[in-house]
């Protein structure tokens, strides 16, 4: 297996404290930085987007992120990076089913060449215990019998409501997985889901890795402070057969609230760039 060569630094702003990456992790990616947060966690995105803007081919066995990327391993190194800072990853119903079945929210699944540096990482951030993997699902259709919910080796926070709640607590689970019922019925706000996270941890920062939904939700309602972007240089194309999403779906903002970020950096690997944006957020209600 080659060597992975460091992402360039294209471009780059001052933005905020420099994080004490170990030595290998500080080669390949370079300085990250993020600002200061009080009071209220940090949240980021992070998706994979072709050039003319699909983010899921909507194929069984396919439907997931690394067709999108060529299962890039830059990518899944960004991936695991930012998995390796955060408290909790959050991603939806829909992301749950596209992915592997045995698939982990955690660092050391997604790139685990580099499963002890990362886990050095987060010694040093006093973070110990693999991130919080937590579920969106209003009606609680997921299937309970995947390893996620089974196997007890990652804490697993099922967000739901009431009357979801009642589907999956009628089914066995690990007990390193909890569901919290936070409303009667209907769809589940972003705020909603944060505090509904930060009740269940100590959270300082957040990662959403969809699906376009649930980012859409988040933007929707000005949770997202920022969105760490791969753009592969891939054309999908769309027809009238499928459903092949962008970024973000089931919210309208331009013309007449559309929403611009700040450009924090760009990183390129060969022929994918690796883009940061920040964006306006309002203060949560933890």
């Amino acid at each position: 297996m080659n060597a992975l060569t460091p992402l360039e630094s294209l471009y780059e702003v001052e933005y905020g404290r420099t994080l004490p990456l170990p030595p290998e992790l500080a080669t390949l990616y370079g300085r990250l930085q993020f600002p200061p947060q009080v009071g209220r966690p940090y949240v980021i995105g992070n998706f994979v987007t072709t050039l003319d803007g699909v983010v899921s081919l909507k194929i069984p066995g396919q439907s997931g992120g690394g067709s999108i990327s060529g299962f890039n391993p830059h990518d899944h190194l960004v991936m695991g990076l930012l998995r390796a800072l955060a408290d909790a990853v959050i991603v939806g119903a829909g992301t749950l089913r596209a992915v592997s079945p045995n698939h982990r929210w955690t660092a050391e699944y997604i790139y685990p060449r580099l499963s002890d540096v990362y886990q050095q990482l987060r010694m040093s951030l006093g973070k110990p215990e693999p991130p919080l993997n937590v579920v969106v699902t209003a009606r609680g259709e997921i299937d309970l019998d995947l390893s996620l919910f089974q196997s007890g080796d990652v804490p697993v926070l099922i967000v739901t409501t009431t009357q979801g709640e009642e589907r999956i607590r009628a089914h066995s689970t690990s007990p390193a997985v909890q569901s919290i019922g936070m409303q009667g019925a209907g769809s589940l706000s972003a705020q909603t889901i944060v505090q509904a996270v930060c009740r269940r941890c100590q959270c300082n920062l957040i990662l959403v890795e969809g699906g376009p939904q649930l980012l859409g939700d988040f933007f929707a309602e000005g949770l997202l402070d920022e969105l760490f972007l791969t753009l592969a240089p891939q054309i999908a194309g769309r027809d009238t057969s499928t459903e092949r999403p962008g970024l973000v779906s089931g919210q309208l903002f331009a013309p007449e609230h559309p929403l611009w970020g700040t450009l924090v950096s760009i990183k390129r690997a060969e022929n994918h760039l690796f883009l940061r944006y920040a964006f306006e957020t309002k203060v949560a209600t933890t």
